[in-house]
């Protein structure tokens, strides 16, 4: 529990200041699905990371059509999408701002990247 109880937030896995701030977000009480790059046949593996606390995740193939694919229909429902990839990433995958606004136009991106922080908003 918490003041963000109920907000509904996806988080494409990355590096930088991305998953401190969703492990911030999900300690205040948001839903946070953690999007993880990797095998999604492979055999599951506990690992455990101060930063990946109190949030699930989920591995996804975003270089394939059914992950990109399911990205866009989870951000149908949610709230807000957080990135922390190199500029122009998400919209070469066809998951940028423009991409997901085309599927929910009350969706907050979040972009969390070395070149600087962004939120854009509709």
């Amino acid at each position: 529990m918490g003041p963000l109880e109920g907000l509904k937030v996806l988080e494409l896995a990355g590096i930088g200041p991305s998953p401190y701030a969703c492990m911030l977000l999900a300690d205040l009480g948001a839903d946070v699905l953690r999007l993880e790059r990797g095998d999604v046949d492979a055999a599951p593996t506990t690992s455990w990371d101060l930063l990946n606390r109190s949030r699930h995740s989920v591995a996804v193939n975003l270089k394939n059509r059914a992950g990109r694919e399911l990205v866009l229909e989870l951000s149908e429902q949610a709230d807000v999408l957080i990135e922390g990839f190199r500029p122009g990433v998400t919209e070469r995958l066809g998951l940028g701002p423009d991409d997901v606004r085309t599927r929910n136009p009350k969706l907050v991106y979040g972009r969390m990247t070395g070149y600087g922080q962004q939120a854009l908003c509709h």
